[in-house]
């Protein structure tokens, strides 16, 4: 794997096709949600079960969202450990500029950055969870200092995204839209490089932002951001937060390998029908999946 940037961990490391695959999300009201997901965002329910739904995008088979609602949740709470945001990548600039568009129509509340690296548009879902939309900028064009990627939050051009959607609508998530990274509140960030990065065998990317690291496989700009913006308490199991995320590794062989590098590191491991489960310092489970 060459690549510009990022320092590699010192022992296992992720293969560069290693990518974010769904997420499951513990909500309060299901039928407020899945009309949020699809109404606003423009997702399409691929299953649904009275206690939940799973979530994709138009034209797509993949899941990308996984939404439960068990009795008596209460809406998130602001700045609890766990999800700071999940963040879906849309395939190209157009269809970002389209959704902002179709987002200022439903007087949508908002906020917009410019990454350098990627354009995004944030917003949270009814229980206040977090989410960021966006859409990459050309690898050719990332920037860096040394082995650090350049990557900072400045004013979006809103007029210049919009004018390259053209005249199309927003017809909701296009296909191969993903989940393209996802953003969590953590105790610190040096149990956070020592899980993700030495155990879990993501390289970090980013390390000067103040308050946060960020880490990816295969020269990405970040499959995971974390930071210590949040309360530094964890979630009560009865309100609406993150559940799980998963990690989808190319084959059984290198996903197995990232068990074993996790358990070498004291951090249990347990097997299941799907992949391999963990759960991070903080309480937070992250699948390890291969792809299917």
């Amino acid at each position: 794997m060459n690549q510009p940037f990022g320092i590699a961990p010192p022992g296992f490391r992720l293969p560069e096709q290693s990518r974010v695959g769904a997420l499951r999300l513990q909500v309060s009201d299901l039928g407020r949600s899945v009309h949020f997901y699809e109404s606003v965002l423009g997702f399409r329910v691929l299953e649904r079960t009275p206690e939940g739904a799973c979530l994709g995008a138009p034209g797509d088979t993949e899941p990308l969202v996984w939404l439960h609602a068990p009795p008596g949740v209460r809406p998130a709470e602001g700045g609890a450990l766990g999800l700071y945001h999940f963040a879906i990548l849309l395939p190209h600039r157009a269809a970002l500029g389209q959704l902002a568009r179709h987002l200022a129509g439903a007087r949508a509340r908002v906020g917009m950055a410019d990454h350098l690296v990627s354009e995004a548009i944030y917003l949270s879902d009814p229980d206040g969870l977090g989410i960021e939309v966006y859409a990459d900028r050309p690898r050719q064009h990332w920037r860096h200092d040394g082995r650090e990627l350049v990557m900072t939050t400045e004013p979006l051009d809103v007029r210049d995204l919009v004018a390259a959607a053209g005249e199309l609508p927003w017809q909701g998530l296009p296909p191969a839209t993903r989940i393209g990274h996802v953003h969590l509140h953590v105790g610190n960030l040096k149990e956070a490089e020592q899980f993700y990065h030495r155990a879990l065998g993501l390289d970090e990317v980013v390390w000067s932002y103040p308050g946060a690291l960020f880490f990816s496989a295969g020269g990405y700009h970040h499959h995971l951001g974390t930071n210590t913006w949040g309360t530094g308490e964890r979630p009560p199991d009865d309100t609406a937060r993150l559940l799980m995320w998963q990690l989808v590794l190319p084959d059984e062989g290198s996903a197995a390998a990232v068990a074993v590098s996790l358990r070498e590191a004291g951090h249990p491991v347990q097997e299941t029908g799907g992949g391999w489960l963990t759960t991070d310092p903080w309480g937070t489970t992250l699948q390890i999946a291969r792809s299917s």
